[in-house]
């Protein structure tokens, strides 16, 4: 499989290749990146998850893929739609849009841009019919972008996360936004009239 999944007017969102270590490595350990996780990754567990990703993309063509400026290829973070493993929280085969990008590279609209292009790959491409993303509240960031590329807040769905451990409640809620297929095309039919 190639390693290039879409191109966007300013990124190439591709599966990690070799040279992307340190940048993911240093955005799982940046504490204000990972302001809103109950951890930071040294650089054996960033590894560690950075051949896990590359796999699972390779096998599925589902992960949180790396995202890159297209111009010379230099990584800056990542957006993906992935399988969650969530049960019972969200059900088996919910598909989650995620992102996070190295704080030198935030306020530009990428993760904006590589989402709404992931949207539609995934509703298009993928034959998706929904997807989800979900943050605690005060993630605004985050929250800012599922508004921004027309996701939906569900209250009704919002739920604690089972994996965050007791040490850090307040990070246990998190606000759920989903998109239909159905919705997203009409966001499109409504954006070309």
């Amino acid at each position: 499989m190639s390693p290039v999944i879409l191109r966007t007017e300013r990124l190439t969102v591709r599966n990690w290749i070799e040279t992307d270590r340190d940048l993911f490595h240093e955005i799982n350990s940046d504490p204000e990146v990972m302001a809103y996780f109950p951890f930071r990754r040294s650089r054996a567990q960033s590894d560690a998850l950075f051949d896990k990703l590359r796999s699972t993309i390779g096998e599925t063509g589902f992960g949180f893929f790396a995202i890159a400026l297209a111009g010379d290829d230099r990584p800056i973070g990542f957006c993906g739609l992935a399988r969650t493993d969530l049960e019972p929280v969200l059900p088996d085969g919910t598909v989650e849009i995620g992102w996070r990008l190295a704080r030198r590279h935030w306020g530009k609209g990428y993760v904006s841009e590589a989402a709404a292009a992931l949207l539609e790959h995934g509703f298009e491409s993928c034959g998706l019919q929904e997807i989800v993303s979900f943050a605690i509240r005060d993630n605004t960031r985050s929250t800012a972008v599922m508004s921004r590329i027309g996701m939906r807040p569900d209250p009704a769905r919002d739920f604690d996360h089972p994996r965050v451990p007791a040490s850090h409640p307040h990070l246990v809620r998190h606000v759920f936004y989903a998109i239909t297929q159905d919705d997203w095309r009409q966001q499109q039919f409504r954006a070309r009239s």
